[in-house]
């Protein structure tokens, strides 16, 4: 009797935890997956562009999947803490878009050094980011 009431114990825990992550990632699937997105592409434009200059490591194809495991550990706990506590829904949004950004960046550089884009339009895209940075101090 005492090890089905543990077994049922531990089992409706587990469902407890399950179900409540499971709820977090539904809603917000969309965060969940954009940075799945920009980690993948990332990290495909990386492997293409490091099989060109050196051939192939998996260290470095390995660190990919490590790189979305901590960005997904990191969501998950921002989310949780915007859910426990008032007033700081701002917290994945700060957080986040300034590390997605220098992600995009690092993608488009993946880019151009495999060859997907050309040196002198990412030069275009940099500059305007730049100038955009600079006006933006400004203000």
């Amino acid at each position: 009797m005492k090890m089905k009431t543990t077994i049922l114990t531990t089992t409706a825990a587990l469902s407890f935890i399950c179900s409540y992550f499971l709820n977090l990632a539904m809603d917000n699937a969309n965060q969940y997956l954009a940075i799945v997105a920009v980690i993948f592409m990332d990290g495909f434009f990386g492997i293409i562009a490091g099989v060109k200059r050196e051939g192939f490591k998996t260290y470095k194809a390995i660190k990919v999947l490590r790189t979305l495991v901590a960005w997904i550990i990191t969501l998950t706990v921002l989310l949780m803490v915007e859910q426990g506590f008032k007033g700081t829904a701002w917290l994945s949004e700060t957080i986040l878009i300034p590390l997605i950004v220098f992600q995009l960046i690092s993608s488009l550089k993946n880019a151009a050094d495999a060859g997907f884009i050309k040196n002198e339009l990412l030069a275009q895209i940099l500059g305007k980011i730049d100038q955009h940075k600079t006006n933006e101090g400004k203000n």
